[in-house]
Order: structure tokens, then C-alpha cells, then sequence
């Protein structure tokens, strides 16, 4: 039966812990965090030890064969980022991947309305970062190595788990997304998706995830599972070889960051789309938008208009930053020359996204960790949109993403396909200052909704003073591609009719469609957390 959202009341309290504190969209993974960290383990070796178990337990959002991505405020102070995010094959060109379209769909390669980027296949599929990635963060920063930190998540994949509720809705995408016998055997049962509450197991992906704990990221990227997921995509037309996982590469950018009445807001720097609430953060500060009441149209109204100027010019400017130069989009100068361009009604150019890259939905997990030593770490995974590209690597179990629906087969296009190139990327782990020494770990899952529930969250937060748990049980709103402003049910009728009188285009949605938010804070030695009560998740503390 599909989770009944719509009539969600969480009744959660916040959650405090004195050693260290856990949130995520699992309760199982969330599980794994609060084990490592009894164990002696730091914020960062939980981090790692919960985004593998949810490898397993949310295979729906997540996957060795995607990317990660991380913002951390350590406990001597620092704050800073971890990207592992891959490329295009050095292979695929656009006018190879148009070709070999062309030929698959039996139409002029040189028509280039025939031909588009595709949602999934093999020419979705870039480098996969997320194992290099956790053994990057454990190395630098962590306890534990990968033999330790993996450890939960073999036991759930090969001893078995519970499927729970909103994850078993989402597993049934899988039975038409996957077509091969490989993919089939290794995630579903008997032909099916599993039910909530079913016991499953996945043995191959556990296999695979021994594998790197006793050999290192190494494993999926020279070994043998480099030359299975290399194999798996050549055999369906694609260019990525052993050579394009060898070359991958974890790096540390320095994080963009912006104050936002009185709090320090730090987002990922381009190829990921931090700039975008950070514009949009600062466009709403000009315009006043965080004096207006929590309930009142005008806050909606401002906030969703920073937005929209935000995403128009994010996603026109945002690429790979070694492909193009980017404006300062969260300058002063930049916001208050874009802040001029809002008024009490609505502007209708709502203009975002990469014609079919099908991102303004995509699944992603983030988890929040804090720790009593004073590290807060915000950790993001996925595949981008679900179990990815449809291509489960041979026998591994591992599902390979498919980023590269980001991209587009029309060189003009600033995020035009480039061998080597990184996708632009909706992933948005966050960091917030609140005070002096009062640090929270943050994001909201769900491609574009992630720069609207970073604002959103925010405003909760420092205009309106929320608890935790409160901030995230606020209802949302959302502006879709199509140019309507979304809301949720939750919100008071007056509301949505006010907004209309403004000229926006309101339509009422499900929860399940305003994303999902996790945080960890804290606050002068207190540690707290809070979950997302449109997921199936929790927060724990010990």
C-alpha cells in the first residue's frame, strides 16, 4: 500500500544526544552511525558507516555507483568540502553518444531535434565517486578504516532487513527500469519488488562491499569490479573504460559560503548548484522576505521569487568550473542588481533545468552527523534518479547512475557533453553557523527542490526561530519547471488563494514531493537532531 503522506503529523520532539547524534532518512543506517560512533568512532567514520548501510536499506536513492559529496565543520574548526564526483568517458563525445543514438533509435544523427540526451542507458553513466569518496573521508578525518566502517552495511545485505515504507514504494520503479537478468536477479524477488516490512536480502552487493573492505576504493576502480562495470557498459553501447575509473580523483574544493541575516551559510562551489541557494538566500535578504510571518503569503511569496531568480541564472551559469568561468552569482553587487527585479506579483519566466535531464525530481540520500568532540558533517549520496541508469554491473549488485542525464547534446549549452566533464550536479550538502559557536550540518534531498528546501530550512531556522524538528515539519512550497508554484496540503487555505491573487500559477501536491531534510547541530557542547518526517527515517542520540 503506498505511504499515506498526505495526512503525516510527525508528533516528533527533537532529539539530543551527549556523545554524538544521527539523522537520515533509515533507521537502520541511522543505527550504523550511533554503533561506530559507540565504538569510538568520530562524526566522519559515522558519516561513512551510514551512507553504506543505506547503500542496502534505501537501495532506491543510493549505490556504489554513484556520487557523494560533503561539507564538515571540524572539531579544531575548519570548515571545508569533499567532492567525488566523476566525468563523461574520455570516449564519448557528442558526436559519438549522437551517433550511436541515432543508430539505436534509427534516425539522422545530424537532426538535432531527433536526438537527446537520454535518462537512462549506458551514455548516462559518468565515473562513479562514492567509494573513493568514503575512503577519502575516513583517511583524512576518521577513526576507522573501510573494514570497520563498512561492517553494518554487509551484515544488512547479506544477513537480511525489514524494507520500510516509503523506500518499498519507491523500489517499484525497478521492475520496469530493470531489464536485465543481472539487474532483475540482484534487486528484486521473484520478478517483484519487495512489500514493506518484507525481509530481503542483497547478496551480491554485500559481496561487493567485502570486497571493499578488504582491498580499498581500489577495488571498484582497478579491480575486478572496475572491469565488470566497464564491461557492463560497452556491452550496451557505451564508452567508459577501466582506464576512465583509474583516472578518478576525490577532491577538497573550498566551500562558497553567505550570511544570511546574521547566519554564515556554506554551500558546494560549482559543479553543484550551492550557488543557487545562496543567490536566492541573498535576494530574499534584500527584499525583506524573513520579516514577514511564518504563515504569511508575502514570506512565500518573496522567498519563492528569490528563487526563481536564483535558479535562472544558476542554471544558465553552473558547469564544471574547468570548462567555463562562473559569475559570482552570491556576490552583494550580483544579488542587489537581481533583487531590483522583484515585485509584489509574480514574475512568470520561470526558466530552469536542462530540457529532459529529468532532474527536477531526483532521489539522493543525506545523512547529518555531530559529535561531542565538535566535528558536524553533512553527507550527501545518489545516484541522481533512483536506481540510476537502468545497468547493474555483472554480478557485483552495484547500480550505476545516471548523472549524465545532465548533460546536453548541444554545444552551446553551458552544460553541454565533454569528455571528462562533471555533470552539473544537484547535490547540496550544507553548513550553517547560527551563532558563535553554534554549527548545524543540513540539506533537503530531491534535485531542485534542494536549493528550495535549503532556503526554506534556513528561514525556519534564523527568521523564525524553529526547533529543529519543527523547521523541517513546516510545510513547504516549490517551484516546478512547468512554471507552477506547488504547495502542500498543509498549508492554510488563505494561503494558497493570496498567492494566486499575486499571480502565481498554485497547484497542491503530496509531501512526498517537497523533498527530504535531515540536520545536526551543535550549539555550545549540545548536541541535537532532527529528521524528516515525509521520509521513513529518524534521528538517534546516545
Amino acid at each position: 500500500m503506498e505511504p499515506d503522506l498526505d495526512r503525516f503529523a510527525s508528533r516528533r520532539s527533537t532529539v539530543y544526544g551527549q556523545r554524538g547524534v544521527v539523522a537520515t532518512s533509515q533507521p537502520l543506517a541511522s543505527q550504523a552511525g550511533i554503533e561506530v560512533l559507540r565504538d569510538g568512532g568520530n562524526a566522519f567514520d559515522a558519516a561513512v558507516a551510514t551512507a553504506a548501510a543505506l547503500n542496502v536499506v534505501e537501495p532506491t536513492s543510493t549505490g556504489i555507483g554513484g556520487d557523494v559529496f560533503a561539507l564538515y565543520r571540524t572539531a579544531d574548526g575548519d570548515v571545508g568540502a569533499m567532492r567525488a564526483c566523476g566525468g563523461v568517458p574520455a570516449d564519448a563525445t557528442i558526436e559519438r553518444v549522437r551517433e550511436a543514438l541515432a543508430a539505436d533509435e534509427g534516425v539522422d544523427a545530424d537532426d538535432p531535434a531527433a536526438v537527446g540526451m537520454p535518462s537512462t542507458g549506458p551514455h548516462a553513466v559518468t565515473v562513479p565517486g562514492t567509494a573513493r569518496g568514503w575512503e577519502a573521508t575516513a583517511d583524512r578525518f576518521g577513526e576507522f578504516g573501510l573494514d570497520r566502517l563498512l561492517q553494518p552495511a554487509i551484515r544488512y545485505a547479506i544477513e537480511g532487513y525489514p524494507v520500510s515504507e516509503v523506500i518499498a514504494d519507491d523500489w517499484t520503479q525497478a521492475e520496469s527500469l530493470f531489464e536485465t537478468a543481472a539487474a532483475r536477479e540482484a534487486f528484486l524477488f521473484d520478478g517483484a519488488s519487495p512489500t514493506a516490512g518484507q525481509r530481503v536480502t542483497l547478496p551480491r552487493l554485500g559481496r561487493s562491499l567485502e570486497q571493499i573492505a578488504d582491498e580499498g576504493a581500489d577495488a571498484v576502480y582497478e579491480g575486478a569490479i572496475a572491469e565488470a562495470i566497464a564491461s557492463e557498459v560497452q556491452s550496451r553501447g557505451g564508452f567508459m573504460t577501466v582506464e576512465d575509473l583509474a583516472a578518478f580523483e576525490v577532491e577538497w574544493p573550498d566551500p562558497v559560503s553567505a550570511t544570511y541575516n546574521g547566519a554564515e551559510v556554506y554551500e558546494l562551489p560549482p559543479n553543484n548548484q550551492g550557488l543557487i541557494a545562496l543567490e536566492a538566500l541573498g535576494v530574499a535578504a534584500e527584499l525583506g522576505a524573513g520579516e514577514y510571518a511564518h504563515d504569511a503569503p508575502e514570506r512565500a511569496h518573496y522567498l519563492a521569487e528569490a528563487l526563481k531568480v536564483a535558479f535562472h541564472d544558476g542554471h544558465r551559469h553552473i558547469t564544471d568550473p574547468e570548462f567555463a568561468e562562473i559569475p559570482p552569482l552570491a556576490s552583494a553587487e550580483w544579488v542587489s542588481e537581481r533583487a531590483d527585479t522583484v515585485g509584489p506579483e509574480a514574475n512568470r519566466d520561470v526558466s530552469f533545468g536542462v530540457p529532459d535531464a529529468d532532474a527536477e525530481d531526483a532521489d539522493t540520500v543525506l545523512l547529518t552527523v555531530a559529535d561531542d568532540e565538535g566535528n558536524v558533517v553533512s553527507y550527501i549520496n545518489s545516484r541522481f534518479d533512483g536506481f540510476g541508469s537502468g545497468l547493474v554491473a555483472g554480478e557485483t549488485g552495484i547500480a550505476l547512475q545516471n548523472r549524465g542525464a545532465s548533460f546536453s547534446l548541444d554545444p552551446e549549452h553551458p552544460n553541454s557533453l565533454e569528455p571528462g566533464k562533471r555533470p552539473f550536479h544537484t547535490l547540496m550538502p550544507g553548513i550553517v553557523r547560527l551563532g558563535e559557536d553554534d554549527w548545524a550540518a543540513f540539506g533537503v534531498m530531491g534535485g531542485y527542490m534542494q536549493p528550495q528546501g535549503h532556503v526554506q530550512v534556513i528561514s525556519n531556522l534564523v527568521d523564525c526561530e524553529m526547533p529543529l524538528q519543527r523547521a523541517l515539519d513546516a510545510p513547504r512550497w516549490r517551484y516546478r519547471e512547468s512554471g507552477e508554484l506547488a504547495i502542500e496540503p498543509h498549508f492554510d487555505d488563505d494561503v494558497a488563494a493570496r498567492l494566486v491573487r499575486r499571480g502565481h500559477d498554485v497547484h497542491v501536491l503530496s509531501p512526498g514531493a517537497f523533498g527530504g531534510a535531515q540536520i545536526a547541530r551543535n550549539q555550545n557542547g549540545v548536541l541535537s537532531a532532527a529528521t524528516e518526517p515525509r521520509k521513513d527515517g529518524n534521528a538517534q542520540g546516545y
